[in-house]
């Protein structure tokens, strides 16, 4: 569905400054997976995306969507596509189910199809009983539900998402990660930027993290966490600032220490050995839990600063 070869993104500022937002990424998507970039602001994830929806011309390098080029075959690639966007961009002036109708019928399809079409998008995104209502009428998780229904009027085999969750409750974020789940049964290829660790862990098959414009790892979630991260992490919680009393202490205990604001991560192969040992040695946390691996420990190893900085 995606390759790309050496894809850069260079743009020159108002400055005169030459600033190289994505520098020479290899990568392959194949159809039916979930797809991630994650990594800091500004690592190009939003660049890269950018160029596969074909917006955004590359500066250098192969890529190539659905088997076509973006830079000769930009509006048959994009009859193909569905794009999210970062902000919701809906036209407040209408009903739920106009903005549906009227998105259709950009792509040239019949009136009767589009507002059949209009109907079915409306259920899958458990919007039915809010069709006549007004989007300025809908909560934050009801007008995310309905750009996504809208990038699907067309029939989408790959759909594009940046950071689809941004923003939303809990119970919101897990209504949208179901609707993206059955997407993905029926065969839809998505590639997703997040800022939420839990989020790539739920939805996607592989993912590349990006930092300064290059891809610095590449796997599953699982396969991520095994190869930069241990088994288990041990995290002590200090009254903020007086952590680093008991760092010296802590780095002796483990190969690898982390020192965050409020607490010291040490990652281990076996929690609870290893916090009998720190308490062992005299150190007194205001309080410490044993918790498995995640992606922010991997983000924390690769980038040196958490996912949302």
């Amino acid at each position: 569905m995606i390759h790309a070869a050496g894809l850069t993104k260079s743009f020159d500022t108002k400055g005169g400054e030459t600033v190289h937002a994505v520098r020479g990424i290899d990568l392959d998507v194949p159809r039916g997976e979930a797809f991630g970039f994650l990594g800091p602001n500004g690592a190009g994830k939003s660049s890269t995306m950018r160029m596969i929806a074909c917006v955004s011309p590359r500066t250098d390098g192969e890529l190539s969507i659905l088997g076509m080029d973006p830079n000769t075959q930009g509006i048959a690639i994009r009859d193909r596509l569905g794009v999210v966007p970062q902000q919701d961009n809906l036209d407040e002036e209408l009903t739920v189910r106009e903005n549906l109708y009227v998105y259709a019928r950009y792509f040239g399809f019949s009136k009767t199809y589009c507002w059949a079409k209009a109907d079915e998008l409306l259920e899958f995104a458990q919007l039915t009983e809010k069709a006549n209502a007004k989007v300025t009428a809908l909560s934050g998780g009801m007008k995310r539900r309905l750009t996504i229904a809208r990038s699907l009027v067309n029939d989408p085999e790959l759909l594009l998402l940046d950071e689809p969750t941004t923003g939303l409750d809990p119970q919101a974020r897990h209504v949208l990660w179901d609707r993206l789940f059955r997407l993905k049964q029926a065969g839809v290829t998505l590639v997703l930027t997040t800022h939420y660790m839990d989020e790539a862990e739920q939805l996607c098959d592989r993912l590349v993290v990006m930092d300064g414009g290059q891809i610095v790892a590449e796997g599953s979630p699982a396969q991520l966490i095994a190869r930069y991260s241990t088994r288990e992490v041990v995290e002590l919680r200090f009254v903020p600032g007086t952590q680093h009393a008991a760092e010296p202490v802590a780095s002796k205990l483990v190969d690898r220490l982390e020192v965050l604001p409020d607490r010291l991560l040490l990652y281990t192969q076996d929690g609870d050995d290893t916090l009998e040992q720190a308490h062992a040695a005299g150190i007194e946390p205001v309080a410490s839990l044993v918790r498995r691996s995640t992606l922010e420990d991997v983000f924390l190893r690769l980038t040196g600063r958490s996912l949302v900085d």
